[in-house]
């Protein structure tokens, strides 16, 4: 059957023989008076200045909607003005700039063939020294190694007391001065391999590869870490804990690879003084940065190793705990401030500007916390922010009440409003993506959240759902995630886990029950 051939009378999905459940959603006329998500809802033909001067008189006279699955109520902290990834410079302003670099062509050329034959060379030192090498399970032989020395404050500290080197990251150049001053084993991430040149340079270094967005991966880099650290004929183990490039002005989030292993670990910090161009690799072309490089007339870099910092407790400090004291190093000799932004706000930056938001920086929203508070992937970060320019943000990246609901396949009625309103933290008629994100974070973030979407497809199986009959063929497509024309038990919860602002549409066919025994809360179906 198709769905035009589904009447508003009947089951949406006709019963058939499955081995697997299959959700139907049954559509009533309900005039009954009893509070529901289909006897809330009026009429929603009014224009949409009439809408959002509706929608901002939302406050707190509105129910929490998810007040069923334990909610309090949501808590949003403000938006962060810092953007560790911005360039200052990115584009040529001035006369001065325009002349210098007009004067510098030559110059550029000449440093541009200089850049390449020292690429080269490196290439081909590091390819002679991986010719005929298998044992890379072992350290490499002495005699394929090799480094130069150049200026810096401080000194590395010999490799048996701190084994592992952590550095703020800040250009292209930090690895290519490590490469020569330590010749260390690197920790890279597996696409770096398949840079010309480059790759070939980092697998001489041993490097240890580790996809960001695997468990299984990272669990075995930090193995790799570990034995390599170790191990006094390993080169010392160089990370980058922030795991991406930032403008030197913060320090963001720090992975913990580097401090799982309770390693002593010599912090080292890397500055680029400037004036008149911002050296840093933020949200700026490599060729883009590569050409203004060449057109200065100097660039400066500044390379000072920290004291050592040691774990506590016998090497038993929690690693959480060890990378924050690291960072606080860092960012006091940098004199810079700490912040919970992660390589996953970096991935929100590059989405909203492909989708050529006017503020690109306003999506992020810190993903260190977010990650800690509701245990949220950047991955899945990412599919919301699908979700939410799909809403049509205006150039302050805030979204309308009529455009959520467009997204959401809801109706303007009560309930939906009380969705609205409870990601409204401000109470403007307005969102924006970090309180969208959150709010959707926090509402999976409920012990019993995946009870109830469990017990709400049980429910709509048995044909007890309660959804309004204007909202039914919308929502199917909605659920419909395999495009089969059924709605399956995996299709259902899959849903809900991308949609879990839509929970409340089943909260008719659900009540709460304290047990007076055990003294848990627990679902139990209306009968």
């Amino acid at each position: 059957m198709s769905m035009a051939d589904y009447d508003l009378s009947s089951p949406l999905i006709p019963p058939q023989p499955s081995d697997q459940p299959h959700l139907v959603l049954t559509v009533r006329d309900n005039d009954s008076g009893q509070r529901s998500s289909s006897t809330q809802c009026h009429n929603h033909h009014h224009n949409s200045s009439n809408n959002n001067n509706h929608i901002s008189q939302l406050n707190q006279n509105y129910r929490n909607p998810f007040e069923f699955l334990g909610s309090d109520g949501l808590t949003v902290p403000a938006p962060s003005t810092i953007d560790p990834f911005r360039n200052n410079t990115p584009n040529i302003e001035g006369a001065y700039e325009s002349l210098k670099i007009l004067v510098c062509l030559p110059i550029a050329l000449v440093r541009s063939v200089l850049f390449g034959v020292c690429l080269l060379v490196g290439f081909i030192a590091t390819k002679l020294a991986l010719q005929g090498w298998k044992d890379k399970h072992n350290p490499m032989p002495r005699w394929r190694t090799s480094y130069q020395w150049i200026k810096r404050k401080g000194k590395p500290a010999p490799r048996d007391i701190a084994p592992i080197v952590v550095s703020n990251h800040v250009s292209y150049i930090d690895p290519i001065f490590y490469f020569y001053e330590l010749f260390p084993t690197i920790v890279a991430a597996e696409s770096h391999d398949s840079i010309p040149f480059v790759g070939t340079i980092i697998r001489a270094m041993q490097v240890i590869y580790v996809n960001r967005f695997s468990q299984s991966s990272r669990k075995q880099a930090v193995n790799e870490i570990k034995r390599k650290a170790s191990c006094d004929r390993f080169p010392r183990v160089l990370l980058f804990p922030e795991g991406t490039t930032t403008n030197g002005k913060v320090i963001i989030s720090f992975q913990l690879g580097a401090f799982i292993p309770g390693y002593a670990i010599q912090p080292v910090i890397v500055r680029y003084p400037h004036v008149h161009f911002d050296q840093s690799w933020g949200h700026i072309s490599l060729a883009k940065l590569m050409f203004r490089m060449f057109t200065q007339f100097h660039n400066f870099m500044e390379v000072e190793y920290l004291p050592i910092v040691q774990p506590i407790d016998n090497c038993k400090e929690n690693p959480a705990h060890f990378a924050k004291r690291t960072g606080h190093a860092i960012a006091t000799a940098l004199n810079v401030a700490q912040t919970f932004h992660s390589y996953g706000d970096l991935m929100l930056l590059m989405k909203a500007c492909q989708s050529k938001q006017e503020k690109p920086s306003s999506y992020m929203v810190e993903m260190a916390r977010v990650e800690s508070l509701f245990h949220m992937s950047s991955l899945e970060a990412v599919d919301f922010l699908d979700k939410f320019l799909s809403m049509n943000p205006d150039p302050s990246g805030r979204v309308k009440f009529h455009d959520f609901l467009r997204v959401m396949k809801l109706r303007s009625c009560t309930l939906s409003e009380e969705i609205f309103g409870f990601i409204d933290v401000e109470k403007n008629g307005s969102i924006t993506f970090k309180q969208f994100l959150y709010g959707s974070a926090h509402v999976m973030k409920q012990p019993l959240f995946r009870q109830t979407c469990e017990l709400a497809f049980t429910n709509c199986s048995a044909g007890d759902s309660q959804i309004s009959k204007e909202q039914i063929h919308a929502l199917f497509k909605l659920f419909d995630t395999d495009g089969d024309g059924r709605v399956s038990k995996d299709n259902f919860m899959s849903c809900l886990r991308k949609n879990p602002l839509l929970i409340p549409l089943f909260s008719p066919c659900l009540v709460w029950k304290v047990s007076s025994e055990a003294g848990d809360r627990m679902l139990e179906e209306i009968v």
